[in-house]
């Protein structure tokens, strides 16, 4: 699903500026919100669905999710099993991939434990210790500075803070800012970083109807894959993980999602809404359609190509779908309508008070004059990035860690003084697989056509990009001529030295100087209209907590939250959909469009073909919920009122796109893969019986 979506206005910002999380001026609609675990609205769902989750239980479910690289995932059994999407499992299986072994493409199946594949640089993470730090940040900075140099002030202190809490925790620790800098916390994480694939579909059933069927429902996706978490070389023991239902859902049954929604922008102004909507989205649309011509293209050559690009493509493919509808969700009349209404409400609120008045009266017009600073410099602000290409993000990177490294320690970035180590400078610059040359050339040559389209061969960017080159020619130049294709390579500069890193010859790290040479004027804008969106975004912040406190959500962040709904239907092309699908409408919509149609989109696996009559065509498949979710829940597990699992979300559908700026109850909807069809499936298709076991076990 979208885990892919923008970040928005402000994202660096301490906070972004907060309108009215609804749609309407009269509070939250329908099963609306993304909560944090210490602020859940259970009178609300006590009222809705006769239960709300106690202490107990919130406990149980926490330390049984998992946060993945991009997505949410959970442990499952005692051995520590793991379950997530096989969308978010995706690039990490084709990196243990070979030309003779195409998990992707032909799916895996652990014979037994010692066949269980490591997958190198996978990390899970769980959710051990959360504290909030608002009150103590917001009295150290006020003892250390006042109001001169206050945001320096703060992530200095917030920097010492996370290291505190590392050293007193013993685990990984980072900030969490809620409430558009209303609340700060640090969440402080257990990291498992041996983990082994054991069971992946094939791609066939797992992307069923590819990009036609993304993001639309009915569905008949097998999304799923199983890993294993290992410490000290045996199966890790979690201190809790979910039992496997054992009872299915039906329609209108309560659903609860635990996981990581990534980033939403309920809570910015109109004026940023509107420039998201006229001059970001597009602009991103652009490139991803680019990018993603260029490895069809190479995909074209054969199927090894294809297969090399696969992971790429769906990305593309994902996100360029999800800008699409953004940019639709944000041209609803009515929509937007609600969203003016709702600002309006809170600006009259803040201006009948004159102490919030004379705080916050002003922001939104201070935060307009900062979105037409954003604005000025957004192509080139776009155009700075990897240009698709990952060794050039590579060298990018660290190049800009280098010059940080190089400075006094007093003018360092927050993000250098963190404590990030060596370790996690591997993990987050160095890929740790070898970079195949065809992909990064098509990649690269498609970034630089964008561009050279965006801002004309005349402009400096683009004249440091393709030095006079066709776009083409400039990323064979750069991919043949660059050492940074290795991982050992990689490696190697990541431990050098600050000067080494300046004065290399590599055509990729001379690149990455020139680009971060010219990229000082622009980031410099950047700050200072992120500075102005911080600072009035924390005003409005505080306004809106006088007037209304915690009793709305915050937007997501990528940090665990909960969200409850039911099996619901919703209306599309003049019907209803249907709340549940089938085995049998699997194997009608393969028999309907045939194995040629449209590359192969709705071809079933041979396995598949063969094993079809064992399977009770009334099985349920996919689901549709009113669950909140956003990208970043793709593999959070689904729960009933017990805490078991019965389902694994994967996707939305198209009403949910908006839900980046808004929840419309009657037609945003999750999709999730049934808890019933993975069992049938590991039973009946793929032979897993010892595994079905396992997930089956009493806790």
């Amino acid at each position: 699903m979208g885990h892919a979506h923008a970040q928005g206005f402000g994202s660096r910002a301490a906070g972004r500026v907060l309108l009215a999380a609804a749609l309407g001026a009269c509070g939250l609609r329908g099963d609306e919100g993304m909560w944090t675990f210490d602020n859940l609205p259970v009178q609300r769902m006590q009222a809705s669905y006769g239960f709300a989750p106690d202490r107990a239980w919130l406990e149980h479910v926490r330390l049984a999710t998992l946060r993945l690289p991009g997505g949410s995932g959970a442990f499952v059994s005692r051995d520590g099993l793991v379950l997530t999407n096989h969308h978010i499992a995706h690039a990490w299986i084709e990196r243990i991939a070979d030309a003779g072994h195409d998990y992707v493409k032909d799916g895996f199946v652990a014979q037994d434990r010692r066949h269980e594949l490591r997958v190198p640089g996978l990390e899970a993470r769980t959710l051990m210790a959360t504290e909030n730090v608002t009150e103590a940040l917001r009295a150290a900075v006020s003892a250390a500075c006042g109001t001169a140099g206050e945001d320096a002030a703060r992530r200095a202190i917030l920097a010492r803070m996370i290291q505190a809490a590392e050293r007193r925790t013993g685990f990984a620790s980072e900030p969490v800012v809620l409430y558009q800098g209303g609340e700060t916390w640090i969440y402080s994480y257990a990291v498992h970083s041996d983990v082994r694939l054991v069971l992946a579909p094939e791609y066939g059933v797992a992307a069923f109807g590819r990009e036609w069927d993304n993001f639309t429902f009915p569905r008949h996706d097998l999304d799923f894959a199983l890993f294993r978490v290992y410490e000290q070389g045996v199966p890790y023991h979690p201190p809790q993980f979910l039992r496997w239902a054992r009872t299915g859902l039906r329609a209108g049954d309560l659903t609860v999602v635990v996981g990581h929604p990534g980033r939403t922008a309920r809570q910015e102004t109109l004026a940023q809404l509107e420039a998201t909507r006229d001059v970001l989205d597009p602009l991103r649309l652009r490139d991803l359609d680019r990018q993603r011509q260029a490895l069809r293209d190479f995909a074209a050559q054969g199927p090894e190509p294809a297969r090399l690009v696969s992971a790429q493509l769906l990305n593309l493919e994902n996100s360029c779908k999800i800008y699409r509808n953004e940019i639709a969700g944000l041209q609803d009349v009515q929509a937007m309508a609600r969203v003016a209404a709702a600002e309006r409400e809170l600006r009259e609120q803040v201006a009948a008070d004159p102490v919030l008045r004379a705080s916050a009266g002003s922001s939104w017009d201070r935060v307009a004059e900062a979105v037409r600073t954003r604005l000025g410099c957004a192509r080139e602000s776009a155009m700075l990035t990897g240009r698709g290409s990952r060794a050039l993000a590579f060298a990018q990177g660290l190049v800009r860690w280098k010059v940080q490294a190089a400075r006094p320690e007093s003018e360092r970035e927050l993000g250098y003084r963190s404590g990030r180590d060596e370790a996690q400078l591997r993990a987050a610059l160095g890929f740790g697989e070898v970079l195949e040359a065809g992909v990064e050339q098509a990649s690269l040559a498609g970034g630089l056509a964008q561009a050279l389209a965006e801002l004309g061969p005349a402009h400096p960017l683009a004249a440091a990009l393709l030095e006079g080159r066709d776009p083409g020619d400039r990323a064979r130049e750069l991919v043949t001529r660059t050492r940074l294709l290795r991982p050992e390579v990689r490696r190697g500069w990541i431990a050098a030295s600050p000067a080494e890193v300046l004065a290399s010859p590599d055509p990729m790290l001379v690149l990455a100087r020139k680009l971060e040479a010219l990229a000082g004027p622009y980031r410099r804008l950047e700050a200072a209209s992120d500075a102005v969106l911080a600072e009035h975004g924390a005003r409005i912040a505080r306004a809106r907590f006088a007037l209304r406190g915690r009793t709305e959500y915050p937007d997501a962040t990528f940090s665990l939250r909960l969200s409850y709904g039911a099996v619901a239907s919703c209306p599309a092309n003049g019907t209803r959909v249907q709340p549940f699908t089938t085995f049998g409408g699997l194997f009608d919509r393969a028999d309907g469009w045939g194995a040629q149609a449209e590359g192969g989109a709705w071809a079933l696996p041979p396995r598949w073909r063969l094993r079809r009559p064992r399977l009770d065509p009334s099985t349920p498949f996919n689901f549709i919920s009113s669950n909140d979710i956003i990208g970043g829940n793709s593999g959070s597990p689904v729960l009933d009122r017990q805490g078991e699992l019965v389902g694994l979300v994967f996707d939305g559908n198209l009403g949910e796109i908006p839900g980046r700026f808004y929840y419309d109850s009657q037609v945003n909807r999750a999709v999730s893969l049934d808890a019933r069809a993975i069992l049938a499936a590991m039973t009946l298709v793929y032979d897993a019986p010892d595994l079905v076991a396992e997930l089956l076990a009493a806790p």
